[in-house]
Formats: structure tokens, C-alpha cells, sequence
């Protein structure tokens, strides 16, 4: 019998099936390529894309390992986690894959010490730092600091720091939620926040997209609110290339990235680089304002194709990312304008907590507008028109692990089945 020879379509493995890599998982689809997905959660939204679903950690690496090879995957990325993207790209080298990133900027990409260290052999702007272990002292610090854990990220450990009286106990905080029991203490810089959102082809940047990241304040310290274009910030050129600066530093030649600067007294400090799309939906706003796919292109990099960047200039005034939280409690139904871009990221069941972190969050609209000034109008109302119909959280929850969802109705099935090729 002869075999068939015919290609068959790619296969692309994507880590994490949150509300940070719906905007990818939407685009893969579009594309008609088939998609496995991984995620510890059952009920992920992005699960619903998948063509296998794939219910363990993104963060098992042998397990995942063992995937590759059962499943023929032909790619792998991991859009909007960062400790994912270090076990995409190991993957990928020891598979034979193609991938954007090495894993040895991988590792410079998702370790805040190992970045904070590249970054200072390089000059790239940054914050002053210290490490603190197990046996050492806490720093003299003679301002507010931020402490994080150095290899977590969504705010896992992260705390604000007024003064040195609280710095012990975040220390304490931020080694215990640490994989290597280290804490990562940053002076606080103090000016706006803005995030550049490029793309690598050999070793040529271009920045797409620079926007105001509107943060919530202490107790939910660095969770965004907003992603606001045209940024406001001042020094916007200055803040590209600085981000150029440190992509080229850690090694991106090709992919995405999502640079997250301060702009302080001396001008454009580097918080944090990743080698990855943004988690908070920034591949669609670059969409929105540009008409550059950046999911799109994402997934070629991911496949190995040809990686080509169209000329774009601004199609719009401006444009809003406003995240929308929820207040807390049981979900029993969400209601949503009809006719606007909006994501709500839960279903019935689910159980609100307090915003403490970016998983907290509840959904979120985009908009555009003529200016800055009427998509920010515009997304507020679109934002006061979702309505979330919660019950207060009975005192059995209180028990219960942040997120625990509660069956108020059958799961629907959807993403659950293993699709073949061609079967949709």
C-alpha cells in the first residue's frame, strides 16, 4: 500500500488556554491550523479553540515533552505567561522545531535576576536592585521599592513598599511564592508607565504600538486597568529606543516583544522585557490601531514561515484596552452591550475574589475613536454597560481556593472533543 504523501496541515502546540492567549488562539483558528492547548485548568476559556485539549501544567515540561512527539507538533509557543515561553523554546531546540527565541534568551526573557543582570553588562536604563536570600540583611532603601518574587509573574509575591518598615515582611512574601527562594527588591521609579509592544525579524525591531499603562493602586499594586493609545507619557522616541536596547540585549532577533518602561526624572528605566505577545490583549490593539496582525505573525514565527512586516500607519485616533473586574461573588450572568469588542472572561459559577491580581479580572473591551480622549469616553461606556450579576459569596466559600468554580448548570462541552483535520 502506498503512503500518502499529500502535506498535511501544520500543528501547532500553544501553552496556556487563559484570557491572555485568547486573542492568539481566535487567530490560529482563523487560520484553520490545527491546535493543541495546555492548560492545568478545566474550564480555560481558550479551550474552546482547541482542537486536543490537553489538561496539565504549563509548566510540566517532560509531560509536554511527551506531547510534542505524540501529536507531531510542528510548533509551540506561549503567548502572555512568561515562565511558559523558557519551556517552548527548550522544547522546540531539543525537538528539532522551529522556534523565534533560544532558550538562552528564553531563560534572560522569564528570570527578573537573570534580565536585571544582562541588562546592567549591556547599560540598558533600569531601576536600582538588590537580591535578597535566605541570609541576607534587607537593603537600606531611602524610598518606596517594589519586591517581587523574580521568576513569577501576574503579581504572585509582588508588593508595594512605602517605607523600610514594611520591607521585611514583603521580602518574606516574595522569597515563599519564589521557585528559587530569592527576592528581587526595585527602587521605585517614580513617573508614568508604558509599555512598547514590538517585532523582531533578524534582528530588526520595529516598534508597533507605545501605550500608557493605567495600573491599579496597593492592594492590587501593578495590576493594568488600561492600555491607552497614543501614550501621553512624553518621551516616546527615547522610550523606543531604550526598548530596542534591551530586546537586542537579551537576544530577540525574531518575534514579538512586550517592553514595560517607567518614565522617571532621567527619562526611560526598563521594568521588565518579554520575549512573547502581552497578556493584556496588546496584539489586538496593535490591530485595532495599525492593521498589522501581530497574532499572525506570532504564529509564524512559532511555525518557522516567512516573517514579513507590512508598512502600516495609524488607522485610528486612538484606542483603549479597559479591563473590566467584577464584583465579588458568585457569577450567575454577565449582560454586554451588543455590537462592541468585549471579552468576558469567566462563566456562571465562577467565583469573584477581590482584585489582587491581573487573574482577577473579569473581561475586557477595546475600543477605538477618533482621539485618545474619545476612545477613553467610549470605553467607559461600554465598560458601565457590561453588567455582572453576582451573589455574595456564601460563608462556605470563604474556604475556597480564589477562582473555584461552582456548577450552576451543565459545562458545556465545547473544546472538550479531539477534532481531527479538516473536521470543523
Amino acid at each position: 500500500m502506498e503512503s500518502d504523501s499529500r502535506p498535511r496541515d501544520p500543528r501547532l502546540l500553544v501553552l496556556g488556554a487563559g484570557p491572555a492567549q485568547l486573542g492568539l488562539l481566535e487567530a490560529a483558528r482563523r487560520r484553520d491550523l490545527w491546535v493543541a492547548v495546555v492548560d492545568r485548568e478545566p474550564a480555560a476559556p481558550g479551550f474552546r479553540f482547541a482542537d486536543r485539549r490537553c489538561i496539565l501544567s504549563t509548566e510540566d515540561e517532560p509531560a509536554i515533552e511527551r506531547l510534542v512527539a505524540a501529536l507531531e507538533i510542528d510548533g509551540l509557543i506561549a503567548p502572555g505567561t512568561d515562565w511558559p515561553v523558557a519551556v517552548a523554546a527548550r522544547l522546540a531546540e531539543r525537538a528539532g522545531l522551529p522556534h523565534p527565541i533560544s532558550p538562552q534568551t528564553a531563560v534572560l526573557a522569564t528570570n527578573k535576576l537573570r534580565q536585571r543582570q544582562r541588562l546592567a553588562e549591556t547599560g540598558v536604563p533600569q531601576p536600582r536592585s538588590w537580591i535578597v536570600g535566605s541570609e541576607d540583611a534587607p537593603p537600606a532603601i531611602d524610598g518606596p521599592v517594589v519586591v517581587k518574587a523574580p521568576d513569577r509573574q501576574g503579581q504572585k509575591g509582588l508588593s508595594y513598599v512605602a517605607d523600610a518598615s514594611g520591607l521585611g515582611a514583603a521580602i518574606e512574601t516574595a522569597r515563599g511564592a519564589a521557585r528559587s527562594g530569592l527576592a528581587l527588591v526595585e527602587e521605585l521609579v517614580d513617573g508614568p508607565e508604558v509599555t512598547v509592544v514590538g517585532f523582531s525579524i533578524d534582528g530588526a525591531f520595529t516598534a508597533l504600538t507605545v501605550t500608557d499603562r493605567v495600573t491599579a493602586p496597593p492592594p492590587a499594586f501593578g495590576v493594568a486597568l488600561a492600555h491607552v493609545w497614543p501614550s501621553l507619557a512624553g518621551g516616546e522616541d527615547v522610550a523606543v529606543d531604550v526598548a530596542e536596547a534591551a530586546v537586542s540585549a537579551l537576544g530577540i532577533a525574531n518575534g514579538p516583544s512586550y517592553t514595560q518602561l517607567r518614565i522617571g526624572p532621567d527619562g526611560p528605566q526598563v521594568i521588565e522585557v518579554a520575549a512573547r505577545l502581552g497578556g493584556g490583549h496588546d496584539a489586538e490593539l496593535v490591530q485595532a490601531v495599525l492593521g498589522v496582525d501581530l497574532n499572525a505573525l506570532a504564529l509564524a514565527a512559532a511555525l518557522g514561515n516567512e516573517l514579513v512586516l507590512s508598512q502600516h500607519k495609524p488607522l485610528v485616533g486612538g484606542a483603549v484596552t479597559r479591563f473590566l473586574v467584577a464584583p465579588p461573588g458568585l457569577l450567575e450572568r454577565v449582560e454586554v452591550p451588543e455590537g462592541e469588542h468585549v471579552r468576558i472572561y469567566r462563566e456562571p459559577g465562577f467565583v469573584f475574589k477581590p482584585l489582587r491580581r491581573g487573574a482577577d479580572r473579569a473581561g475586557a473591551v477595546l475600543v477605538t475613536g477618533s482621539s485618545r480622549e474619545d476612545a477613553l469616553e467610549r470605553a467607559e461606556r461600554v465598560a458601565a454597560g457590561v453588567r455582572f450579576h453576582v451573589r455574595e459569596e456564601p460563608a462556605e466559600f470563604e474556604a475556597r481556593e480564589p477562582g473555584t468554580r461552582f456548577e450552576l448548570r451543565e459545562e458545556s462541552q465545547r473544546g472538550v472533543e479531539t477534532r481531527e483535520p479538516g473536521s470543523r
